[in-house]
């Protein structure tokens, strides 16, 4: 199966990481490494001690709530109230349902998120009434109406100051045990200054240690030594967080720094002001003494990555069995419409910018890669893309072909291959990526997709460089369930034929 697309004598950039054919999503680099695994470690025992305060305070709170009743009574008083009476029947019950709603709530939060008392009360509300209509549906009887609201005033009260001796006590034993955190700083004169002087000089939560800064110069400099004394200070100092006052740079170096960071498992914030494609899902992280949004790496777990990947395996195969009579129907009329194979194989560059073969059903003449060269002055695409609307080489059955993107069906094989997935940045031929600039490269730290942002926002009507944008969008916001919208937004695109030539 010969390939169709013109052969580029420039080597593939080996600015590919040396782990380069994985996929980002599927490392575990970022977990592992000594910041995100110590901070695992605290969440996970912050969270614990979190649930024990919630379910100690929601006890308390029942029981003072009965002593209150009994009180009113004019009944005598004992400790056994909480475990003799109607209500202890429903403290099991109640436990994993406070708990599972104030995790919805956003109580187990890391700390600097995590909401306030006013938030505990509406959880505790919503509590109540789960207790209320299953204690309805089921025929309990009620005896004292009065239980429920108390319960939650004093339930509120104890798990509030519960709560507030936890954050005290943890805070001071951190202190204690010297956890802070280490920052790394980049910028540029005054600002970064000032930043560093404000960071200093927050009080409450975790305290910072700076323990690098880099001011960097504008301009394309900064993407050249300054990115490589950037390296050495992330390799040496292992902060665990870098600070980018983002204002100082412009898109490309942002980019360049915030990429290379997740490459060395640090997270990374940025100082305002926002760049509408990265913190654009971006977390406003209050408290740090300067407002900064957190950017979270698009490699958190590989249990995504299983799932993605099988989810690929199980619809590819699905869609190839289901799909045999049209690849048929598609492959008899190619051949009674001219010459040649019916497939080819275009040479592409993948994950890591590794080279692959992608599979593809023919849509133009025999020779068209001959002809390339004479038709450079027609392209009318920008950047590192070869488009012409009418492109002479495209046969007839191309073209429906083209404008239906039935052409594409046979990447269905590379998915299976492990070359492609289904969703991710298209492929370039390797005409279009020896164009690319360095801050385009980073679309090749995922595996390439069959279908993603470029298909659904307009197609081939984008310019290249909003055309990398969006790649970077689905980068950074990755997960299971955009895989899933862009593959169901992918049908309507193609049917509609919206920017398809």
């Amino acid at each position: 199966m010969p390939s169709q697309a013109p052969t580029s004598s420039k080597p593939v950039s080996s600015t590919a990481p040396s782990d380069g054919s994985a996929d980002i999503r599927r490392s575990r680099v970022y977990l592992l490494s000594r910041g995100p695994l110590s901070g695992l470690l605290r969440r996970a025992v912050s969270i614990v001690a979190l649930v024990a305060a919630d379910i100690a305070g929601l006890a308390l709170g029942v029981y003072v709530a009965l002593v209150l009743r009994s009180l009113v009574y004019g009944d005598t008083v004992y400790w056994s109230l909480l475990w003799d009476t109607g209500p202890a029947e429903w403290l099991p019950f109640l436990a994993p349902i406070t708990v599972l709603v104030f995790l919805q709530a956003g109580l187990y939060a890391p700390r600097e998120r995590r909401a306030g008392s006013g938030r505990i009360l509406a959880a505790l509300v919503l509590v109540a009434l789960i207790v209320l209509a299953f204690g309805l549906g089921t025929d309990y009887d009620f005896t004292t109406t009065g239980l429920i609201p108390t319960a939650v005033a004093t339930s509120a009260l104890a798990i509030g100051l519960l709560r507030a001796a936890y954050d005290s006590v943890s805070l001071e034993l951190m202190g204690l045990a010297g956890v802070r955190r280490r920052l790394v700083l980049v910028g540029e004169g005054h600002t970064l200054t000032d930043l560093e002087r404000q960071l200093r000089a927050a009080r409450g939560g975790i305290g910072v240690d700076v323990v690098g800064t880099l001011n960097a110069g504008r301009g394309p400099s900064m993407l050249g030594s300054s990115l490589d004394r950037l390296v050495h200070m992330l390799e040496r100092e292992r902060p665990d967080e870098l600070v980018l006052a983002e204002a100082d740079f412009d898109e490309q170096t942002v980019l360049g720094v915030v990429q290379l960071a997740h490459r060395h498992g640090v997270k990374v914030k940025l100082a305002p002001t926002t760049t509408e494609l990265l913190v654009h899902e971006g977390q406003y992280v209050p408290g740090q003494g300067v407002p900064l949004f957190e950017l979270r790496p698009p490699m958190l777990t590989g249990v995504e990555w299983a799932t993605k990947r099988a989810f690929d395996l199980v619809v590819s195969l699905v869609f190839a069995v289901v799909g045999i009579p049209l690849w048929l129907l598609v492959a008899a009329a190619i051949k009674l419409d001219s010459r040649g194979p019916v497939l080819y194989v275009d040479r592409r560059v993948g994950v890591g910018e590794r080279e692959f073969g992608m599979f593809k059903f023919r849509t133009m003449v025999a020779d068209a890669a001959e002809q390339q060269p004479e038709l450079e002055e027609e392209n009318e695409a920008t950047g590192a893309l070869f488009k012409i609307r009418d492109d002479p080489r495209v046969t007839r059955v191309g073209r429906v072909l083209r404008r239906l993107s039935l052409d594409e069906l046979p990447q269905l094989v590379n998915v299976l291959r492990g070359e492609m997935s289904l969703v991710g940045p298209r492929p370039l031929p390797l005409r279009d990526h020896a164009m690319l600039e360095d801050w385009h490269r980073a679309r090749a730290l995922v595996l390439p997709g069959m279908t993603g942002l470029w298909q659904i926002s307009g197609r081939s009507g984008l310019e290249f460089d909003d055309l990398v944008r969006l790649d970077f969008t689905y980068i950074e916001n990755w997960s299971i369930w955009s895989d899933v919208s862009i593959i169901a937004r992918t049908i309507p695109a193609v049917l509609s034929g919206r920017g398809a030539y």
